[in-house]
């Protein structure tokens, strides 16, 4: 059977259309559009309060913000990152001329293995971009510990971590910098989007330059800026967004649960390990399918649902070091990416979303049940 509407791996979360318009009554009356107008200023506001962080600096997407962060730092030479995430972080790291050097990752979280992070330092080291992948927190103080050691900056890639607290505290406060989406596909979206968080108000202020051409003033350009901002369709849409975001990732818990007793006797599926400490956001449910064989089993599944109309993904699949753009890459092609790359090969991502109906999930439930038996 066929399932008569397709069941993608997730659907953006909205905002009650009425409460929409209402905002949209407000930029029509007021007229201003972007350049930091008044739902801009209110969003920095409170998503600030609401994270739990000192400043938030908004952008049009993550991946102009990823862009900004390193050159807010003044990033050059060599970033030791991930091969495992999505290419965004990458592509970052190359675009503002600056090597990304691979290294490999801990097995059972897919997160950057910080004791692979040192004997990849050089003298052309100048930072290291960890990615919170499935928004399951780093080992942010072995990271910070290396970073201290050898006088490196810590950029983290949150895109997925939004709310994401461990030990009661916000992931987001670690490093010097960290970036998030809110992208569509993610839990906390603004149609697209993005925001850089800093920890203090000099940082800030720079930040807020590079994204508006570099201005300072009138008259004044200070640094060689892009256009980064994000408009007041966004910053609205964003603030309402808000209201609605708890009761989003309490539904997003709900329906993992239910998949984790679908298939907790289901030797051939192992699950996200999410530390006890961890307040989790639930953004994405991966599975990693056993055995090792090279991802033949987990392909298998994935064309067996996508002809069913269940769109799973693969994050994340190929590896970075996988794209053509990154394959002469010394250290694509020196180090041992193994863990990633076995990881890279039994993951597949179900959908997860609070409008996905128990229907659908058992409907899921059952052709992944059937075929792993």
């Amino acid at each position: 059977m066929i399932n008569e509407k397709p069941i993608y791996i997730t659907q953006p979360a909205l905002p009650p259309l009425e409460e929409f318009i209402e905002s949209l009554r407000q930029i029509w009356d007021n007229k201003i559009l972007t350049n930091g107008g008044p739902f801009h200023q209110q969003l920095e506001t409170e998503l600030a309060t609401f994270l739990g962080v000192e400043y938030v600096s908004l952008f049009a997407n993550g991946t102009l913000a990823l862009m900004t962060a390193l050159q807010t730092l003044r990033i050059t030479g060599e970033v030791i990152t991930t091969p495992y995430t999505f290419v965004a972080t990458t592509n970052a790291i190359e675009w503002n001329g600056i090597k990304p050097v691979f290294v490999d990752v801990d097995p059972k979280s897919g997160n950057i293995d910080p004791q692979k992070i040192e004997a990849a330092i050089t003298n052309e080291t100048t930072a290291i971009m960890p990615v919170h992948v499935y928004g399951n927190p780093c080992r942010t103080s072995e990271i910070k510990n290396i970073a201290d050691t050898y006088g490196l900056k810590i950029i983290y890639d949150a895109a997925q971590a939004f709310s994401v607290k461990s030990d009661g505290k916000s992931i987001l406060n670690e490093g010097n910098l960290s970036i998030l989406s809110f992208h569509a596909t993610k839990i906390f979206n603004t149609f697209e989007g993005g925001a850089i968080i800093s920890h203090d108000e000099k940082t800030k202020e720079r930040i807020d330059y590079l994204k508006n051409f570099g201005f300072a003033g009138e008259n004044t350009i200070i640094a060689p800026g892009i256009n980064g901002k994000m408009n007041e369709l966004q910053a609205a849409c964003g603030l309402l967004q808000l209201k609605y975001v708890h009761d989003n990732i309490q539904a997003r818990k709900m329906i993992a649960e239910r998949y984790n007793n679908a298939f907790e006797n289901l030797s051939c599926i192992s699950a996200l390990e999410i530390e006890p400490m961890v307040q989790y956001n639930y953004s994405y449910y991966p599975i990693f399918i056993e055995p090792d064989d090279g991802g033949e089993l987990r392909d298998k599944l994935y064309y067996t649902l996508k002809k069913r109309g269940i769109y799973a993904r693969r994050y994340f699949f190929p590896l970075v070091t996988k794209f053509p753009m990154y394959q002469n890459n010394n250290s694509a092609r020196d180090r041992n990416l193994q863990h990633a790359k076995n990881i890279s090969e039994k993951v597949i991502c179900l959908p997860i979303y609070p409008g996905l109906s128990n229907a659908d999930q058992d409907f899921i439930i059952e052709i992944l049940q059937g075929s792993l038996k």
